[in-house]
């Protein structure tokens, strides 16, 4: 059951992520992408800390007493790292165009396997493998990529995917010790609002008039994405490993593909749908293979 819930979340938590794109990308037409992301995380974190308290103040002791030295290094460790990854990903935006971004991005998938073998010399299911696949070739003709020019955005964006791959295992590494979901979430957002702040304060122009211009864009990028679904993340985390919920993140791709269709009347032609359908067969194949081995 508790499987079933965190496979439901993570669903909902790259649905989110998917529709955002559109949100992150017209949300800079009167603003930079760093007042866009200290602004979209702000609004986040106020949607959090409010059921941070509600639900989780009583259980901080008890859960402190583990260990308040790693749980601040690990808070701070996925902060910085959803920092760098919007933030490369937001400036990118300025650089390149969507289906550049979109393909790129998609590169945490194969990452965080071969970051976590690297590392923690931990190995995975057979399955991953053929299912990293599917889903970069997925993403290749999700986005027709091969239709576009390479920028030199597009070089940020692949690092900004090093960067989502560390936060996917630095939040699998936290939610495994501390069972805090909303705080973690409140806090990664709180650092990433300020960090954008910084950085923001020092090369671009905080005028609140532009910034009311983008509150649609912001608000959705803000509590959907930034508050609700990075909460989803964490707790989809509790029970998949990185590995396997890199490769149902790779969704994000999909659901982007038919927000644009639904919203922007995008034609989904059929490359886009056999992209679609090369990264829910990686989706199912990391989920459902490593099940056969256990009923049998």
């Amino acid at each position: 059951m508790t499987k079933t819930v965190s496979l439901l979340s993570a669903l909902l938590c790259t649905f989110i992520w998917g529709t955002t794109f559109i949100a992150q990308d017209t949300g800079m037409d009167n603003i930079g992408p760093f007042t866009f992301n200290a602004v979209r995380f702000f609004v986040g974190f106020l949607a959090i800390v409010p059921f941070a308290f509600l639900f989780e103040f009583k259980k901080l002791k008890s859960e402190f007493r583990l260990d308040v030295k790693s749980f601040l290094i690990l808070s701070f460790l996925i902060g910085l790292s959803l920092f760098l990854g919007s933030a490369l990903q937001q400036v990118a935006l300025l650089y390149t165009d969507v289906a550049n971004a979109a393909f790129f991005t998609i590169f945490y998938v194969p990452m965080v396997p071969i970051i976590i073998f690297l590392f923690k010399k931990k190995t995975f299911h057979w399955s991953v493998w053929p299912s990293v696949v599917l889903c970069l070739i997925g993403g290749y003709l999700l986005t027709n990529f091969y239709d576009a020019t390479v920028r030199i955005g597009d070089s940020l964006v692949l690092l900004g995917a090093f960067f989502w791959s560390t936060h996917i295992i630095f939040t699998g590494m936290i939610i495994v010790k501390y069972n805090l979901p909303l705080t973690i979430g409140a806090v990664q957002t709180l650092i990433v609002a300020l960090f954008s702040y910084i950085v923001g304060f020092i090369y671009e122009e905080f005028i609140f008039e532009n910034i009311l211009n983008e509150i649609d864009s912001i608000l959705y990028a803000g509590i959907l994405s930034g508050g609700v679904a990075f909460v989803l993340q964490i707790y989809a985390q509790k029970s998949i490993t990185p590995a396997p919920a890199a490769i149902i993140f790779s969704l994000e791709g999909v659901f982007a593909t038919i927000a644009a269709w639904f919203l922007l009347n995008q034609i989904l032609g059929i490359n886009n749908l056999l992209g679609c359908f090369f990264i829910l067969s990686g989706v199912l194949l990391s989920q459902l293979v490593p099940l056969i081995k256990k009923t049998t």
